[in-house]
């Protein structure tokens, strides 16, 4: 069994982080820990239909914010990485200071000093000089930096299929196969080879 930490910031595009951890369930071999920041919280309530107990029952296990006792809060505690997805310029800034004063930055910070793979799903625009910094700052650091652009090439038809490709590059960062986008130099459904 392996673990991966998946964390929702309060960052507009909550979507992206539902849909993550519904594709994560068809990885029986992934144990999902989830934690969700407050304002993650109102976001998911404004762009969603989704209870918020819906969503942590799409996880494993989910962690409250302010439970930094919670086992992902230790690197004793071995996981595959994190995702923060959607992640706020806030959560990122914070990130990238090191601070830990709740959860979802706690398990980044933890993340980050066991050297495991933590990627930002960072969702904001336009960005000042001040956020690009802290994001320069985190790339140094060995985050990955996966702002949800969309690729055209595999002719999306609805924001699901906008959103599945950004989900399926997350995946494909930690090995996990999935079908959720057509691979560059494959035709597109419906033509020929």
């Amino acid at each position: 069994m392996q673990r991966l930490v998946v964390g929702i910031s309060g960052a507009s595009g909550a979507i992206y982080g539902l849909r993550l951890l519904e594709e994560l369930r068809r990885h029986p071999s992934v144990e999902t820990h989830l934690v969700i920041s407050r304002p993650a919280e109102r976001t998911i309530a404004a762009e969603t239909d989704y209870p918020l107990d819906a969503v942590r029952s799409l996880a494993s296990c989910c962690h409250a914010v302010d439970d930094i006792g919670a086992p992902i809060a230790s690197g004793s505690f071995a996981t595959m990485g994190m995702v923060v997805m959607p992640c706020s310029i806030r959560s990122a800034s914070a990130i990238a200071c090191c601070l830990g004063d709740n959860l979802l930055l706690r398990a980044a910070d933890v993340t980050l000093k066991e050297a495991r793979k933590l990627l930002l799903v960072v969702r904001e625009s336009p960005l000042h000089a001040g956020h690009l910094e802290n994001l320069l700052s985190l790339a140094r650091m060995g985050v990955i930096i996966l702002p949800p652009v969309p690729a055209f090439y595999s002719r999306p038809k609805s924001i699901e299929d906008i959103v599945d490709q950004t989900v399926g590059r997350v995946l494909d960062h930690f090995g996990l196969p999935h079908r959720l986008y057509r691979e560059w130099g494959s035709p597109p459904a419906g033509l020929p080879r």
